[in-house]
């Protein structure tokens, strides 16, 4: 257990750049389904081992031995790690878990002010009289548009459209947890801090993708989310925990939309194919090891329990 535990720690620093690279080289949809599984396995597996850490060393204290039943004295871990390496990791763990208790209360208390303020529900549509110009999706039941008389004046008939769907595309596939999942997870490991920004990019190239088979029109798409971008410049911000077009690295966005070049398969090319079997041998080892350490922490346990 000594060794297998710290993996789970140390891997997130190899397999961050990883999925950074291969995410760039994957369409927005596949690249935003990699950027959450990913952070999600390595924050769930960091957060096992330090659980470990945290139990091989409070097994050495009288009174938890004594409710484990403990006959002989745990020794999985050596006595002169288990106990330093187990007070830092269960500080962690409490630092983590506040954070995160914070996190989730101010999120969803900026969610509820942001549903506060609107009239009662009666339709997907929310129209705020406001003329700073700005858009964007509120997740809930129902899920909202939330678009103020501002934007509506910046936009045309055919660019409200696209700005729309968009925002739509953001509701139905549920866009709020995949960045709630990223939020989440950078308490948890500080290398996984990084995946948010490219996360966030793969979700709005994920919507512009959609307006713009929605309205049947690229070009249309791209210029509705260049102008609601530059016409929410000095606008209010949305709440940290929802998406919205006028967002993120809107040039590059625009760029991606323009680009006419055909889709190519990216993990045919033996670039990417490395990444991906690097990130998925990085996935593969934390969780084996935190299993492994898992089960030596079992078997210890059983064994100064007296059982065979």
């Amino acid at each position: 257990m000594i060794f297998a535990v710290w993996v789970p720690l140390l891997v997130p620093f190899l397999a961050v750049p990883a999925a950074r690279r291969l995410a760039e080289a994957l369409p927005p949809r596949p690249a935003a389904w990699l950027l959450a599984a990913a952070t999600t396995g390595l924050a769930l597996c960091s957060a096992a081992a330090l659980g470990l850490l945290t139990a091989a060393g409070a097994l050495r204290l009288p009174f938890v031995a004594a409710l484990g039943h403990l006959v002989t004295p745990f020794d999985a871990v050596p006595g002169a790690v288990a106990l330093p390496a187990a007070c830092a990791a269960g500080a962690l763990l409490a630092l983590c878990g506040i954070a995160l208790i914070r996190t989730v209360r101010r999120q969803t208390g900026e969610v509820r002010a942001a549903r506060r303020r609107l009239a009662p529900a009666t339709g997907e549509l929310a129209v705020v009289r406001d003329p700073g110009p700005y858009a964007y999706a509120l997740p809930g039941r129902p899920g909202r548009i939330v678009v103020t008389t501002g934007m509506l004046r910046a936009l045309d008939p055919a660019e409200r459209e696209a700005l729309f769907a968009h925002e739509r595309a953001h509701l139905r596939a549920r866009h709020h947890l995949f960045l709630a999942a990223a939020e989440l997870a950078a308490h948890l490991h500080p290398a996984l801090r990084s995946l948010r920004a490219p996360l966030e990019y793969a979700l709005e190239r994920w919507a512009d993708e959609a307006a713009a088979r929605a309205v049947g029109d690229r070009r249309l798409a791209a210029r509705a989310i260049g102008r609601a971008a530059l016409a929410g410049r000095t606008a209010a911000p949305a709440p940290r925990a929802v998406l919205a077009a006028a967002t993120g690295p809107v040039p590059r966005r625009v760029a991606a939309l323009l680009d006419r070049r055909p889709p190519t398969a990216p993990l045919r090319s033996r670039g990417p194919r490395l990444i991906a079997a690097a990130l998925l041998a990085c996935l593969c080892a934390s969780a084996v090891s935190a299993a492994e350490a898992a089960a030596d922490l079992h078997g210890g346990i059983e064994t100064a329990q007296g059982e065979d």
